[in-house]
């Protein structure tokens, strides 16, 4: 029992420091992506032909990229043989409407919060009903574990809750199966209005990987109407919690405007040293609990 207490003692608090300083991403997260046009050759289109959802398109002589889409699988850095497609560790990636998600240049347009009224209503207190309307439970496990100590959804006044009755909105996962179709609509009457929607993921999107087969509906806004997107496949904790406090007006208003004076090489080393330096700062909290001896015993 002593140990566990001193053990307790040194960990300290567990609940991270979101949204009052920046999320801690491991160095293989795959953020917003980043198309550098300088670097694509010609008449080359083998990061579309390698997009298994359609997420890449040729766009004014640029690339655009659909993030509803987007499975962020790296299948289009891995064709492209200039590497200009890269994946930064910008994590904000929700937006208000399905056209903002169609990124055409190193920027996506922040997710607006609510009007003044709903904020008055929602601000506060949200109680959300989870749908999953016949998703791969990818989404589901990011949604649930921000109920857990880490990231203490419940400290923003946001809940989830078992009954649309009791509801403010929908938080809906899954590309909407033919067979919750019926079941999504039904459970969007029993929320008493106003009510909010929120679509999570690329499946909830777009339909995801399952795009166009002909048991799904390509995401929630063919059956009921969305005021959230939040893309990923899935998406991190920490891009969810983002889009619900942006929705809530709980952030500063910054949104991402286009960067004309900067080229998109810089915002790519730009990315790779944020990588580092976030590294830099796991590694000293690493030996600040697990002592200075930390990693000596390997040195020769």
């Amino acid at each position: 029992m002593l140990k566990s207490l001193v053990a307790r003692l040194q960990q300290g608090h567990r609940t991270v420091g979101f949204p009052d300083e920046p999320p801690a991403l491991a160095d293989r997260f795959r953020g917003f992506p980043i198309v550098d046009p300088t670097r694509c050759l010609d008449g080359c289109r083998a990061c579309i032909e390698a997009c298994p959802t359609g997420a890449l398109a040729q766009d004014g002589g640029g690339l655009r990229v659909d993030l509803g889409r987007c499975l962020f699988c790296t299948d289009c850095t891995q064709a492209c043989p200039e590497g200009a497609i890269t994946h930064s560790q910008e994590y904000r990636l929700a937006t208000r409407t399905r056209g903002e998600l169609l990124a055409r240049g190193p920027f996506v347009a922040r997710s607006r919060a609510l009007d003044e009224r709903l904020r008055r209503l929602f601000g506060r207190s949200l109680k959300l009903r989870v749908v999953s309307a016949g998703g791969c439970n990818g989404c589901e496990a990011e949604v649930n574990v921000l109920g857990t100590v880490v990231f203490d959804l419940g400290r923003f006044g946001i809940q989830y809750v078992a009954s649309p009755r009791h509801a403010d909105g929908l938080l809906i996962p899954g590309p909407v199966t033919e067979n919750m179709r019926l079941a999504l609509k039904k459970t969007y009457d029993a929320v008493p209005p106003p009510k909010i929607v929120i679509a999570t993921g690329a499946c909830a999107i777009s339909g995801g990987p399952y795009v166009d087969h002909p048991e799904v509906h390509n995401g929630a806004d063919s059956v009921v109407p969305v005021d959230l997107y939040i893309p990923g496949c899935p998406p991190h904790p920490f891009t969810i919690l983002d889009g619900l406090l942006g929705l809530l007006g709980r952030l500063e208003e910054r949104r991402f405007r286009p960067r004309t004076g900067e080229a998109a090489g810089e915002l790519v080393e730009r990315a790779q040293a944020e990588v580092l330096q976030r590294g830099r700062k796991r590694a000293e909290h690493s030996v600040k609990y697990l002592g200075s001896d930390f990693g000596k015993g390997d040195k020769g």
